[in-house]
């Protein structure tokens, strides 16, 4: 097996209020990895991807980065879109690259490629007001692939979306991984988009967020309507669940 790109060792967090978000989290992720944390709400899932981020800094243990730039090539795609609300949505893909200094001209064919990719190429002069639920979110990826990332942080960002619409953003997700080739990590605590997206399964338990069971999803199954209707699609649901109500069960 290849070098971990960041590895977690026995990582705690516990905020000023008492609260212990994390109790010694440890978790490898390795280049081409599509990994699901998966728990219910409270478990610490989204706590981990912001003190992978560099968003928050734990309290005990260590987090270890394959390369020293390595965390500089990452993007975070958060559950809220946070769009800028007065700016196009040129403006706003545009934004990480103005503040690294690039100017506008010079941005415009990369802008151009990454609203392209998401399917916004049409909408460059939209405010976010214009948008549907579904197009600010593209429009959040567009903005985090500008920095063309080798790492991909999401926070549960399809949880507010309708069914139709999350879907189809599954897919999307899953073209721009294997067209870009990027590792992601992705936060959820739905058991039927973890299956759906993974290589890789990590479930955490209620309370600490420790490592309850991790799944393998072979990356070679083709992921589209037929996958979410297949055998394989719902053993590997059973057993996510199982998982999970076991996490919760020991907890309660």
């Amino acid at each position: 097996m290849s070098q971990p790109l960041v590895s977690l060792h026995n990582v705690g967090k516990t905020f000023s209020n008492g609260v212990a978000a994390l109790d010694a989290l440890s978790l490898d992720v390795r280049a081409g990895d599509a990994l699901t944390l998966l728990g219910p709400s409270g478990c610490g899932k989204s706590t981990a991807l912001r003190i992978i981020a560099g968003l928050s800094q734990p309290t005990s243990g260590a987090v270890d980065w394959a390369s020293p730039g390595m965390r500089d090539a990452l993007a975070v795609v958060f559950q809220e879109p946070t769009l800028l609300p007065w700016a196009s949505v040129f403006d706003n893909v545009y934004l990480p690259l103005r503040l690294a200094g690039s100017s506008r001209e010079a941005a415009e064919p990369r802008v151009s490629e990454a609203l392209s990719r998401v399917g916004l190429a049409g909408f460059a002069r939209a405010l976010p007001r214009e948008l549907s639920g579904g197009m600010k979110m593209r429009c959040a990826i567009a903005r985090a692939l500008i920095t063309r990332p080798g790492l991909l942080l999401m926070d549960e960002p399809f949880a507010a979306l309708d069914e139709v619409t999350r879907f189809k953003l599954n897919d999307d997700l899953l073209a721009l991984k294997r067209e870009l080739g990027m590792t992601i990590i992705f936060v959820t605590h739905s058991v039927f988009e973890s299956v759906y997206l993974s290589t890789r399964i990590v479930v955490l338990s209620a309370r600490g967020g420790r490592v309850v069971d991790e799944i393998a999803v072979d990356p070679a199954l083709v992921r589209d309507a037929e996958f979410r209707l297949s055998e394989p699609f719902a053993r590997l649901g059973r057993r996510a669940s199982h998982a999970l109500q076991s996490a919760m069960d020991a907890a309660a």
